[in-house]
């Protein structure tokens, strides 16, 4: 049986994943197996400048933490089991999912097992359809494309009708100088 010393430890261990992962928007869990250190490094360095956090974390201390987290809907019987590891970022709801799933369609062993998007949980194919998404950049372009649209038609309609209104003013003022 476990000293007390070391059940603390892992109380205050799953307490903290489970408060990281309260904090963030976007969680993905992956199956780490097959990569290599060389690679590892990159894929850490690439998730830390996009401002996300990804940790090897053991399976019961996930669990343990999900459910802390309350992030409900995730299997972990099914998900948390084998070699996993947690991708988490505060900020951001795209970047973990597009890094993490360029490097699983890259790699044969590493795979996206599951993960949550603001406490929900969601499957490995919403990771790969979120992983999909045009840049926040593109994406606020797009919304701004979109509201500009109808703005852009309302100048030229009420422009149009203030020029016919012009037109018609200058012809009924022309009539009435001819007939004067």
């Amino acid at each position: 049986m476990p000293s007390k010393k070391v059940l603390e430890e892992k109380e205050q261990a799953v307490s903290n994943i489970a408060e990281a992962l309260k904090t963030a928007h976007t969680g993905v869990i992956v199956d780490y197996k097959g990569i290599n250190v060389a690679d590892d490094t990159k894929l850490r360095k690439e998730l830390r400048e996009s401002g996300s956090t990804y940790k090897v974390v053991k399976n019961t201390l996930l669990s343990r933490a999900i459910e802390k987290a309350g992030i409900e809907g995730i299997d972990t019987a099914l998900v948390i089991q084998g070699t996993t590891a947690v991708a988490i970022n505060p900020e951001d709801y795209v970047a973990p999912a597009k890094i993490l799933q360029g490097y699983a369609d890259k790699n044969k062993g590493f795979t996206v097992k599951a993960g949550f998007i603001d406490g929900k949980a969601v499957s490995a194919g919403e990771i790969k359809q979120l992983a999909k998404l045009p840049p926040k950049e593109v994406l606020l372009s797009e919304v701004v494309r979109g509201l500009n649209g109808p703005i852009t038609g309302l100048v030229t309609v009420l422009n149009g009708t203030i020029k016919g209104l012009v037109v018609a003013l200058n012809a009924i003022a022309e009539k009435e100088k001819k007939s004067a």
